[in-house]
Parts: structure tokens; C-alpha cells; sequence
């Protein structure tokens, strides 16, 4: 979750000695946008698919990443990642692919929100320019940062020093060009979770068209800098982004996997409260407004999205359809972590830790808390997910074998691995790990800065061992030869 520090930017508003009186006078200098970011409708919405993309190639890959939060420190790291995967060879007929063209899942939190919505909406070709066009870009010059100055004191104590005419317009100017979430509905578009927090609920808020059909809303209108804003909405340092659901009825009808996630006592207790908090939506005696702040505060490492797809899915192989369960040999979920591991000055010294010292560190204990937690779940799932799919292909007859795979050639129903990888900080030497914990959760870095994290993206990708193997064995499946990650 970032923790973005306010610096004094002159020029902006009234004058640093003006009087808090004169502030709430004046009002500010720009009307707040604080108005609900969804459109409602009067026809019920589509849910979302049970089943991610087919992208009709041999099946045997399957890739998801999921990015953290931490600002545009997150961000870089989480596109270094992406920069050296699609370095990676991993097929050459009948063209050229690499484990980009493989990657099925994506989801972000916060700073890594940005990069997961980017490369969902332009896709592997064309995603390469995101370090020109957000990373070494001055984004905090759009937003209102000076602590010396009494209106940013006001809208402070009004709940939010910016509103969505900083971030979310600068996005939608400079980024994403205006796209909505209809941008992600193009053939062989990954399934996207981009995670805020619904601060009334204390849950993980979802982007997705079912959450937007509890809301009777058109995911498609929304345009995506305001969901990638809402997700990196930091408390104070940001106003709540708000969702309406005070829509009139559209004639929504509960899917059967909330239906039983409310009825089942032994549903899975994040699955549950997921459903409860959708169906808060609906229930006119509960709220009117859902307000939504950054995502790192209910989930850090943005996996809420395919934790909860598996747990409501209604086969042993879903998300995965029956064809690229059977097709499937290596299944690689990608997760990167880049949170600051510093220890704080004060553990060395007798003198017991100020209120401004030991404040962020208990921010800082509860998310490192949540994402081991979260981790160890994901791997978990994944684990029952591998053995569940191998029970499913090993009770299918040769018949049904050949009519999901084509032929019976090379197969073993237990030939499947699902693997779970963290990339982190971590997984560098100290003096590496002391230069990236160096660098702060802004939304504005320097250029060094941001082509280190790069770098150490790519590098935690090309030495970690289980990555490696996942592309050995898959280059091996189709027969290429040549080296997978050429010289950089």
C-alpha cells in the first residue's frame, strides 16, 4: 500500500500563509469531483465468465501475474517482470510466442494496478512503451501536494486531499486514453482483476461484471483510470472514490455461486464475505454509496480476484474450461511483492519509538502480515486446484481425451504442475535489497530510480529456478532450441 509523503509545490492554490479561515471562505481553488464514478442501468448486466480466454494456441502454458502495491516503485518492478517474459522464447511455429503470449491472468493492486491495466488493455505487442508513458513521468505534478497550504489541510479533514481531477484524470488523459473496461474485451484479452478496498465492508472491491451487476451498473462505461485510481487511493493523500448503489431494481438475480456462498456454512470465509458485501449492494437498508480507497488495505498482493474465482467455481478445473484443463501441462501464477523491507532506526537504540516512528511501522507489520497470509493461501489453492485437475483428467475416458486434446499422443492425465512464484525484493543480495528498499512509495521517481526497478524485475524473473524450468519444459514441449533469454 503506498504511503505517499506531501512536499511543498509552489503555485499551487492560495499562498502557504493564508489562514484556514480565508480556505474555508474561499472553498479551494477547483471544485472537488467527488460524484460516483459507475452508470447505473435499467436492464440487469452480464456476470462475468466462469472461464478465462482460450487463446488457441497448444494449451500447455498457462501464466498469471498479479502485481502489488507501492507506488510507481511497484509499478516498475511489476513492468520489468512483464519486460523480461516477453523476452522468453518459448515457441517459433507457426510463430514466434513468448510466456507474454501465454499470460491468461491479470491482476493489480494499487501502483501495480497501473501496470496490470496496461498491459490487459494493449496486450503483449504493445505494451512496451509504459515506461515512457507513466514511469518516468512527473504524475505528481497533477495533484495537490504542499502540506504548507490551508485548503490541502481542509479537503485533509473533508477526507481526502485529492480528488479524481488529479490522478484518475491525468490516467485517462496520458495513459489510457479515454479506454473503459470495454477495451478489455478484445480476442485472447486476459482476465483482468484490478482490486480497491470497499472500506464499508472491509473487503476486496472487484472490478468485475459481477460486482457491477449487484450494483446494476455497465462495467463498460467505466472508464479505467478511475478503477486503477480507486485502487491506489491512499487514505488522506486521497478522497474515497465513490460507487453508486442507490440504483433503481434492474432486475438482478443472485448467480448460484453467491447463492450458495451465503447459504453454505462451510463456504470459504473470504468467498463469503465477497458474496455478503455484493449483496449489501442490493439490500436498500444498508448503504447508498460504496466508497472505495486503495487496495493494498484489504489485499497488497492483488490475488483476491483468482482466489475467488476458483473458490466459486462450480468444476474442479475452473476457471479453466474442460479442454484447457486437459490441454494443460504447466500452470505458473506469477506474484510480485515489492514493499520496502527497511528495519527502522529505533530497534537499535534503548530510547523507546516516537508516535511519528512507530505509526508506520504498525502500518507496515499489518500488510507485511496480510501478504504472508495471502501468499501462503494463494499457494494452498493452488495446490488443491493441481490435484483436483489430475482426479478430473485421470477419470476421463480415452473418447473424451481425444475430443477436449485431439489425439492420445504423449498422454498422462497426471502430467500437470500449477506452481505459485514471489518475486521480491528478497531475492536479491544485501546490497541490492538496500538499494530498492532505498527508493520511496511515490507516484513520481527519478529516472535511475525507475530503470533499477525495471532491472531487478527482469532479473528476479530470469533467476528464479522454478520460472526457468517452467520455460525449459515448455520450450521442450514445442521443440525450440534456441536460447530462451538472449543477451540483454
Amino acid at each position: 500500500m503506498p504511503s505517499l509523503p506531501f512536499r511543498q509545490r509552489p503555485g499551487r492554490c492560495i499562498p502557504g500563509l493564508a489562514t484556514l479561515m480565508l480556505a474555508a471562505a474561499l472553498g479551494g481553488c477547483s471544485v472537488s469531483d467527488t460524484g460516483p464514478i459507475n452508470t447505473v442501468s435499467p436492464v440487469p448486466m452480464r456476470a462475468s465468465t466462469q472461464f478465462i480466454n482460450d487463446f488457441g494456441d497448444d494449451g500447455a502454458l498457462v501464466v498469471g501475474v498479479s502485481f502489488s502495491g507501492g507506488g510507481t516503485r511497484a509499478a516498475a518492478f511489476a513492468y520489468g517482470v512483464l519486460r523480461e517474459l516477453d523476452a522468453a522464447v518459448i515457441d517459433e511455429d507457426p510463430r514466434e510466442r513468448s510466456v507474454t503470449d501465454s499470460i491468461h491472468m491479470v491482476s493489480g493492486t494499487s501502483g501495480g494496478a497501473v501496470t496490470a491495466a496496461y498491459f490487459a488493455q494493449h496486450g503483449p505487442d504493445q505494451f512496451h512503451d509504459f515506461r515512457e508513458r507513466f514511469l518516468v513521468q512527473d504524475v505528481e505534478a497533477s495533484m495537490r501536494t504542499s502540506v504548507a497550504s490551508p485548503v490541502n489541510l481542509l479537503r485533509a479533514w473533508s477526507g481526502g486531499v485529492n480528488d479524481r481531477s488529479s490522478l484518475a484524470d491525468w490516467m485517462d488523459r496520458n495513459l489510457f486514453d479515454g479506454a473503459t473496461f470495454s477495451a478489455f474485451d478484445y480476442p485472447d484479452a486476459p482476465t483482468v482483476w484490478l482490486t480497491a478496498s470497499d472500506v464499508f465492508n472491509g473487503v476486496p472491491f472487484l472490478f468485475t461484471h459481477d460486482t457491477f451487476a449487484a450494483l446494476c451498473s455497465d462495467l463498460n462505461q467505466l472508464r479505467i483510470a478511475d478503477a486503477v485510481a480507486a485502487s491506489a487511493a491512499v487514505p488522506v493523500v486521497f478522497a474515497p472514490l465513490d460507487i453508486t448503489a442507490d440504483s433503481p431494481d434492474c432486475g438482478y438475480r443472485r448467480p448460484a455461486w453467491l447463492e450458495r456462498a451465503l447459504d453454505d456454512r462451510e463456504a470459504p470465509v473470504r468467498l463469503n464475505a465477497h458474496a455478503r458485501a455484493l449483496d449489501s449492494y442490493r439490500r436498500s437498508d444498508r448503504l447508498t454509496t460504496v466508497r472505495l480507497l486503495d487496495g493494498g488495505l484489504t489485499d497488497n498482493l492483488g490475488v483476491t480476484g483468482f482466489a475467488l474465482e476458483r473458490a466459486s467455481a462450480d468444476t474442479p478445473h475452473g476457471p479453466l474450461t474442460a479442454e484447457q484443463a486437459v490441454r494443460l501441462q504447466r500452470l505458473l501464477f506469477i506474484v510480485t511483492d515489492a514493499g520496502r523491507q527497511t528495519l527502522p532506526e529505533w530497534g537499535s537504540r534503548a530510547q523507546r519509538p516516537r508516535l511519528s516512528e512507530l505509526l508506520p511501522a504498525v502500518s507496515q507489520t499489518t500488510i507485511t502480515s496480510s501478504v504472508r497470509k495471502g501468499f501462503d493461501a494463494l499457494r494452498l489453492a493452488a495446490q488443491q486446484w493441481q490435484e483436483d485437475i489430475i482426479r478430473f483428467r485421470c477419470s476421463l475416458s480415452e473418447a473424451q481425451v481425444i475430443r477436449h486434446r485431439g489425439s492420445l499422443n504423449g498422454w498422462n492425465c497426471r502430467d500437470v504442475r500449477i506452481t505459485v512464484e514471489l518475486l521480491s525484493f528478497h531475492d536479491f543480495d544485501t546490497e541490492t535489497q538496500e538499494a530498492l528498499n532505498r527508493i520511496p512509495t511515490r507516484l513520481s521517481l527519478p529516472e535511475d530510480q525507475v530503470d533499477l526497478l525495471i532491472d531487478a524485475g527482469r532479473r528476479a524473473v530470469r533467476e528464479n529456478a522454478e520460472i526457468r524450468e517452467t520455460v525449459a519444459a515448455i520450450r521442450r514441449h514445442a521443440g525450440v532450441r534456441r536460447s530462451p533469454w538472449p543477451q540483454q
